[in-house]
């Protein structure tokens, strides 16, 4: 199952996806998909209706984040072999995490609008995971029972405020607004049986600059629940960006960052895709 919502931003409205990849109205069963609807016993009784009972929405629209009500939006740094070589980093022999803030989360095609006086716009296509219910201490074995579901993330980052100002500030250099695009969907977990057999793309102005497999990551998906959950509550609608593969602006030589007026296109498998192009600072927001 597909989930997603849509409308402006502030406005949108619950939809699921039906078999023909179409939009399909939710709002007179659920006012919105929240964190509290990811529940396993929400998905289930939103997994057994009739799609094609639903009202169509059949105009194009703005997509929204798939859910909203995120408490907790972690990251895991060098999480792929190929990305920390590029970085000239140690293969990290336990996860690296850091926090955004959740304000960055925005829909799929929405703009980037990076700060004033930014310099270093980086780009980075991941898996994220969506936690469906309260989780602590699990094990390795059981973190996937964890799981609602999949979806698609650019975690943009400011490298400059990253890396170099006041000798790095991790958590301001990737928690600018509009730095967390998800979606299209919320994928639920039934429909990716291995999150290991994914492969994630991006493209900037049409040329291909990542390209990677769920395969190479350091820490699978269900180590990292199993990590996390050992040092924090993971709750219904939690979202974990799991690192992304080789590629981006900050490992070339010489770096080629993003600019006002690039366009982003990235995909992964079943997860969908997503579109965005960077604004001057200061830009009213305007969905794409």
């Amino acid at each position: 199952m597909k989930l997603a919502r849509y409308g402006l931003p502030g406005q949108e409205r619950p939809a699921l996806v039906d078999p023909d990849g179409q939009l399909r109205d939710l709002s007179a069963l659920i006012p919105d998909l929240t964190a509290t609807h990811l529940t396993p016993e929400t998905l289930d009784a939103l997994r057994a209706l009739d799609p094609y009972r639903l009202p169509l929405v059949s105009d194009p629209v703005r997509l929204g984040a798939p859910f909203t009500g995120t408490q907790k939006f972690i990251a895991i740094g060098l999480n792929y072999r190929d990305h920390a070589r590029e970085a000239n980093l140690p293969i990290p022999e336990r996860p690296v995490v850091f926090l955004k803030a959740t304000s960055t989360i925005q829909g799929p095609n929405d703009p980037i609008i990076p700060p004033p006086g930014f310099s270093k716009l980086d780009f980075e296509v991941e898996l994220g995971v969506v936690i469906g219910s309260v989780t602590r201490q699990i094990p390795v074995a059981r973190a996937l029972d964890a799981v609602a579901g999949y979806c698609l993330i650019n975690d943009v980052s400011e490298r400059a405020l990253q890396m170099e100002a006041g000798g790095g500030q991790w958590a301001l250099g990737k928690s600018c607004d509009t730095f967390g695009t998800v979606g299209p969907w919320l994928v639920t977990k039934d429909e990716i049986p291995d999150p290991q057999a994914l492969t994630l793309w991006l493209d900037v102005n049409g040329e291909r600059r990542q390209t990677g497999h769920t395969r190479e990551m350091i820490f699978t998906v269900a180590q990292l629940i199993s990590y996390l959950s050992h040092y924090m509550t993971l709750t219904s609608g939690d979202v974990i960006a799991t690192g992304t593969p080789a590629g981006v602006a900050m490992g070339e030589n010489p770096p080629r960052y993003l600019q006002i007026g690039d366009t982003i296109h990235a995909g992964c498998d079943l997860l969908g895709e997503q579109r965005q192009r960077v604004l001057a600072p200061g830009s009213s927001f305007s969905p794409c």
